[in-house]
């Protein structure tokens, strides 16, 4: 039974998640049959927006399969209207009742924005684009714990920017800000871990129920708002 439910919808990535870290994968909705079903029309129950990194690709590491995700990707997932655009689309349009942010660590758009933010040196063409949109989250890590840029600095800044993201998601988009409101969607942003695959809540803007409820994600409170770190 397909989720109807940000809850529902929640409870199906997670347990997929989990599939993946513990090399039980069920690789669904991947065969002839459901190929020949789409031709119809799609029907996704959740909205992924991640990083384009070729290491995070969502329908690996929630463990689903055609017709299941709309995925919308772009280098640190950077937000802009062509981004809020598609991302509306899976949630009002397609009527899912997740939309995923999907951050993950050893992020190579952070790092370079980092980098810009030590040296103050704003790489060329179309990435200063993507540092720039980086910054703000970078800002807020810095100000929050000092020192190098290690690798907790930089494990930091991808759970701040998972969280902008979510913000941003819901703030810009009155279409999607409306249905959280309603109870039909949610947006939460999730820290994928490259070495153990596991994908960690670290915020929720809506109601997904007990969102402490697995053994793969952060200590949280229920209810909306930023998971506890």
């Amino acid at each position: 039974m397909q989720p109807t439910t940000p809850a529902q919808a929640w409870q199906w990535m997670r347990e997929g998640n989990t599939r993946f870290v513990t090399g039980g994968r069920e690789h669904p909705n991947q065969d002839i049959d459901r190929r020949a079903e789409l031709t119809l029309g799609q029907n996704p129950f959740a909205v992924v927006f991640g990083c384009s990194d070729s290491r995070v690709a969502a329908e690996i590491v929630f463990d689903r399969g055609l017709g299941d995700l709309f995925v919308v990707r772009t280098a640190g997932h950077v937000v802009d209207s062509g981004v809020l655009g598609s991302i509306e689309f899976g949630a009002v349009m397609l009527a899912c009742p997740l939309i995923v942010v999907l951050g993950h660590d050893g992020c190579g758009a952070v790092k370079a924005t980092l980098t810009a933010h030590a040296t103050g040196e704003i790489p060329g063409g179309y990435v200063r684009d993507v540092v720039e949109r980086v910054m703000p989250s970078v800002l807020t890590a810095r100000q929050e714990q000092a020192g190098e840029a290690g690798p907790e600095l930089i494990d930091e800044v991808v759970r701040e920017h998972t969280r902008h993201t979510c913000r941003l998601v819901h703030n810009r988009s009155t279409a999607i800000a409306d249905r959280v409101a309603r109870g039909e969607c949610a947006v939460i942003g999730v820290s994928y871990q490259l070495a153990e695959g596991a994908a960690r809540l670290v915020s929720v803007i809506g109601d997904i129920g007990d969102p402490i409820d697995g053994p793969i994600d952060e200590p949280a409170t229920a209810g909306g708002g930023d998971v506890a770190q």
